[in-house]
Parts: C-alpha cells; sequence; structure tokens
C-alpha cells in the first residue's frame, strides 16, 4: 500500500518519512485520531515504505519488488497484526484466544475492505452475535514469541496492533517490557482510537502522534474520484461526515445502519412523548437483541442527534451536521431539546452507554432510558 492511497494525512506521512530518513523511527509509535481519520491506513502505507526493497523509491514504496507484492497481499512474513478477536461459542475455555484464530478472516477483510474499516465491519468477519472483542492474555505470549524471531528478509520486524485500548490489563502488563525493549529492526504501531483507555506504563513507552480528522476537502475530494459522486453531493456528504470517512462511505448505502439508528430513534422519541410505556418496553426489547457493539454504536448515534437536534434551534446551517433525512425529522422535533433538557439527556444516553459497556442487563437499561426520557422530553 502506498502513501498516496492515504486519504489527507499528509503532515503525519511527512512526519514518518523524515523520522526514516534521520534513522530516528522510535521502536514503538502510538498513532491515535478519532475513528475514520485514516489511522489504520498510515500505518499500513507505513510499513508497506519500511519493507520496501527499493533503495531508489521517493519518499513511497514502489509497488513492484519483491517485498511490495507480498505487503500488497498481506502477507509479509515481516509484518504482524495484532487485533482484537471474540471467544466463539463451543471454544474450549482453557483455550486463550489470539489472532491467529481469526488470521484468515483478518486477511480476507484487508483484501476486500482494504485499510478503511471499523470494528463493527471486523466483528461481521469474525461472524460475531452479542459479544465484545478484546485482546488477551494469549495474545501477548503470541507476539513475544515472534518478535524473537530473526526477520526472515533481513530488514526491518513490524508488529502493527490495531486499538491497543482493547487489551486486557494482564496482556498489557506482559508486554510492557517487550515494548521498551525490543529485538533491534523491530517496529511497534499501535492504532489506537481511545488513549486515555491505554495503561500509563504503555503509552510511555511510545512515541505519540495524534492525527487529525481529514478535512471536508480532502474527504470531498475522495468522493468525486473514487465514488464518482457529483460535486454537490459531494460537498454534503463531505460536511456530514465530520471528517470521518467511514461514515461517509456509510452514507451511500441506502440501508446503512445510520437509516436504523434513525427509525429507533423516532421511534424513542415519539413513544416517549405519547408516553405509550408499553409500546416503550416493545422498543428496548428490540435494541436489547443488538449485539453490545451494536446497542453502543446506536447509543453514539442518540447523542450525536441530541446535540444537532439542540444546534438545529440556531437556524444556522453550518452548524449541524445531518442527513437530509435527520433534517426532515428534526424539522418539528428539535423545539422539544432545549436548554432545559439537552444536558440531562446527553448525560442520560452517556450513563446507558457506560452502562452497556460494562455488560449490565440491556432490557434493563433499555427501557430505564425509555421511562426517564418521558419525563425530560415534557420539561
Amino acid at each position: 500500500m502506498k502513501f498516496t492511497e492515504v486519504i489527507g494525512q499528509n503532515e503525519t506521512i511527512a512526519r514518518l518519512i523524515q523520522l526514516k530518513e534521520e534513522d530516528r523511527i522510535p521502536h514503538a509509535i502510538l498513532l491515535c485520531g478519532p475513528e475514520g481519520c485514516g489511522k489504520m491506513a498510515v500505518a499500513m502505507s507505513f510499513a508497506s515504505y519500511l519493507l520496501c526493497e527499493n533503495k531508489d523509491r521517493e519518499n513511497d514504496s514502489c509497488n513492484e519488488c519483491h517485498a511490495c507484492r507480498m505487503t500488497a497481499q498481506w502477507a509479509h512474513p515481516d509484518l504482524y497484526f495484532s487485533y482484537p478477536v471474540i471467544r466463539p461459542a463451543g471454544t474450549n475455555p482453557e483455550h486463550k484466544m489470539t489472532s491467529d484464530d481469526f488470521c484468515n478472516e483478518w486477511r480476507q477483510m484487508l483484501l476486500s475492505e482494504g485499510a478503511y474499516f471499523s470494528m463493527n465491519t471486523w466483528l461481521k468477519a469474525m461472524h460475531a452475535e452479542n459479544q465484545q472483542a478484546e485482546i488477551g492474555v494469549g495474545e501477548s505470549e503470541v507476539i513475544i514469541h515472534n518478535v524473537n524471531m530473526k526477520p526472515s528478509q533481513g530488514g526491518y520486524k513490524i508488529y502493527i496492533i490495531w486499538l491497543p485500548e482493547r487489551m486486557n490489563d494482564q496482556c498489557a502488563n506482559k508486554l510492557l517490557k517487550e515494548i521498551e525493549e525490543p529485538p533491534a529492526g523491530t517496529i511497534y504501531i499501535m492504532v489506537c482510537e481511545r488513549p486515555e483507555m491505554l495503561l500509563e506504563t504503555i503509552k510511555s513507552r511510545t512515541q505519540r502522534i495524534n492525527m487529525k480528522q481529514i478535512s471536508d476537502d480532502m474527504i470531498e475530494k475522495a468522493l468525486m474520484e473514487r465514488r464518482s459522486l457529483d460535486a454537490d453531493t459531494a460537498h454534503r456528504i463531505a460536511h456530514i461526515a465530520c471528517g470521518n470517512w467511514l461514515k461517509a462511505v456509510d452514507m451511500l448505502d441506502t440501508g446503512n445502519e445510520y437509516r436504523q439508528f434513525l427509525d429507533m430513534f423516532i421511534m424513542l422519541m415519539r413513544l416517549s412523548y405519547m408516553r405509550n410505556i408499553k409500546d416503550l418496553k416493545k422498543w428496548s426489547e428490540i435494541v436489547a437483541g443488538y449485539g453490545r457493539e451494536k446497542q453502543k454504536r446506536m447509543l453514539t448515534y442518540f447523542l450525536k442527534m441530541i446535540r444537532e437536534n439542540f444546534m438545529y434551534n440556531f437556524k444556522n446551517p453550518e452548524l449541524c451536521y445531518m442527513t437530509s433525512e435527520e433534517e426532515k425529522f428534526s424539522k418539528n422535533f428539535a423545539r422539544f431539546i432545549n436548554e432545559n433538557n439537552v444536558i440531562e439527556i446527553s448525560e442520560l444516553l452517556s450513563k446507558a452507554l457506560r452502562d452497556i459497556g460494562q455488560n449490565a442487563n440491556a432490557k434493563i437499561v433499555f427501557f430505564d432510558l425509555a421511562l426517564q426520557m418521558i419525563i425530560l422530553l415534557i420539561q
């Protein structure tokens, strides 16, 4: 993968190239940034650049040498990936789940989706149901074993760890020494969305590089070049995407998850306004049937919609980031989200998001959310 395939992020790419040219590449890099900003794309293109065998290349991988051909298939023997996994039903409880258990699914996802994908995409590839993915202690043993093997091609050995914040404490603690003093030529590239969840001892052993959201102009350009959209449509989607390429692409799918979340948001608000407790109970049972990762995405979407409806009241289109369908509903609903309840509703949704993340009973969480929404909407 070449740097030219990355959408935006020229500043980060230039910094990484400079580190290579000055022979100052840190042994552990922590790439941090919001979802959809291209962290994984930068990590994978940088790995391709470091593994490229063409010494005459100019600030990018050549895409022609033997190493580049292997990397294009994500089959280079000195490039490793570590990522959160689930424990499928029926798996021996004594077996320590690792990335190796899903290596075929991971490689197929990379070949089909490229470097831009979400946790939802990965969960679908693993055929996960009501499960949350994590990086367990077994993974640390695999990583330690792999990094202590000599590079087969005699160059760098690169370990890309996707979402290291999903490491459990046992795994993170076992990796501390390896991350601090890896074998010569070994480079860890950690791709992180929530660095606040990482152990401080892990963060202190890495060089952190913060990545920004992709600019609207770059997303707009990419939508026109890669998706053949007209300028007006690309401009609107880029504005709503807020620097998230994954969101921009997802909005092109008429049957996307956001459409479903909007329907559930509208249903919750209408039933709450009508004080229809019987149907609110049915609503809570429906969303309780979603997997926990999907429930968290839905609640995050609800929080976004509360913010957008509050801002809609200011009558400034530049402050709002809604699709035409969302705006159609908000035209009449926004007045119910005001300074008297916007903070309390946001806190209510945030609490539900936290409870779901901590494996609370989903039916109880969502029915309680619905009942309290009745009170907050009439303030």
